[in-house]
């Protein structure tokens, strides 16, 4: 992969309190105008999404400052810069994976320095994460999925991104880390784009509501990326003829291009930006990936039940949730009304059985538990079912 000039765009944050400013500088090395990372903090106590967000600022500030994430033994430097004016609905984020993989620090060190100026968003927060390893699955080690989900709480409450405007992309082992993550992490993307990376054994049930694209070059036959890509678009293909209102995705094998692509997958930033995040489908496939998760969307499951390839079906018309394809014992619903009519009977289903019928009373309760809970204002909900199978 090709090295590019690093655009050192440092992150510069106010020590507390309420700031809706922000400072500019031109880079010497391109002569653009690139805004310095501020706390852009928002929010309103008297609500209970305020609350969670003045408590997760409290938290998680110290990162703009340092400039890296610490969780356990593991550290995440990152770097971000912010592009185009704020949209009157927040801002969207760009997590943006680089290349590298098993080799040494420095090396991969480059490579993050690559992927800093490697595509640029006409609106938005553009964040480079350096992989906590160096390993080659360096960006999907069991460890990461807590530090993208901080990054992203981080970007909610001190930057005021919309948390359904959030985007996944990454190059080589970055692209690695995008078929392991795209999937496994489905209910946070609003959309995510591969490039030039190994779907290995990776399922991709689970990006059902999670619009997905593919970039490839037709000569990158290094552990037949070319022909796995391929593979994994017609794979897409045949998930979407069967599901026509799901899967949402497009393919490039690029004609003529190795394992570089001369930016020709730029394009996918403009095309991930057409998309918002929906976090309440009517219909969820969840199918488990290396990292087992306790909650997808609407649904939550018995952890400890869980394991890769584990798989939950789920659909709701009108008031009627039912249950097809489950590996568990029990399942959780949580609803509210974006979802159902809460002044109506819920019934859920598996098959042609009844597992439960009733009206739902609203808790505040539970309301909090599960924002607190999930960390996602999208899924903070005032009613919860569990039904056993």
């Amino acid at each position: 992969m090709k090295s590019f000039i690093y655009v050192a765009a440092m992150m510069a944050a106010l020590a507390a309190g309420c700031k809706n400013n922000s400072e500019s500088k031109v880079d010497e090395n391109t002569g653009e105008e690139v805004t310095q990372m501020r706390d852009f903090y928002k929010a309103d106590l008297s609500t209970l999404e305020g609350q969670w967000r003045d408590s997760v600022h409290t938290a998680l500030s110290h990162i703009l400052k340092d400039q890296k994430i610490v969780i356990g033994k593991y550290t995440m430097p990152i770097w971000c810069a912010i592009y185009g004016n704020e949209p009157s609905d927040g801002r969207s984020l760009y997590i943006s994976l680089h290349g590298g993989g098993g080799a040494p620090a420095e090396v991969n060190d480059q490579q993050w320095d690559n992927q800093k100026n490697l595509y640029k968003p006409s609106e938005g927060v553009y964040l480079c994460p350096r992989a906590i390893t160096n390993t080659w699955d360096l960006h999907f080690q069991p460890e990461s999925d807590k530090f993208y989900e901080t990054i992203i709480q981080l970007a909610v409450t001190c930057w005021n991104v919309n948390p359904n405007k959030v985007y996944l992309m990454g190059y080589s082992a970055g692209g690695d880390g995008v078929w392991r993550l795209a999937p496994r992490m489905a209910d946070h993307w609003a959309a995510a784009s591969m490039m030039a990376g190994h779907p290995g054994d990776v399922s991709l049930l689970s990006l059902r509501n999670t619009p997905f694209m593919i970039w490839c070059g037709a000569l990158d036959d290094a552990y037949d990326r070319n022909k796995v890509c391929a593979e994994r678009i017609e794979e897409m293909d045949n998930l979407q003829k069967a599901d026509p209102e799901g899967y949402i995705h497009e393919g490039h094998i690029v004609p003529g291009k190795p394992h570089w692509m001369d930016l020709v997958d730029a394009a996918a930033v403009p095309w991930m930006a057409k998309y918002t995040r929906n976090p309440y489908p009517k219909k969820v496939v969840w199918c488990q990936g290396d990292v087992m998760k306790e909650y997808s969307y609407w649904l939550g499951i018995p952890l400890q039940e869980a394991k890769k390839g584990s798989l939950l079906t789920a659909a709701i018309e009108g008031n009627t949730i039912n249950i097809s394809d489950c590996d568990y014992s029990k399942v959780r619903i949580f609803l509210n009304e974006k979802l159902v009519d809460l002044g109506k009977p819920v019934v859920v289903t598996h098959g042609d059985k009844k597992l439960f019928e009733g009206t739902l009373t609203p808790s505040d309760a539970v309301r909090k538990k599960t924002l607190f809970t999930r960390d996602d204002p999208s899924y903070s909900f005032p009613c919860v079912v569990e039904v056993t199978l």
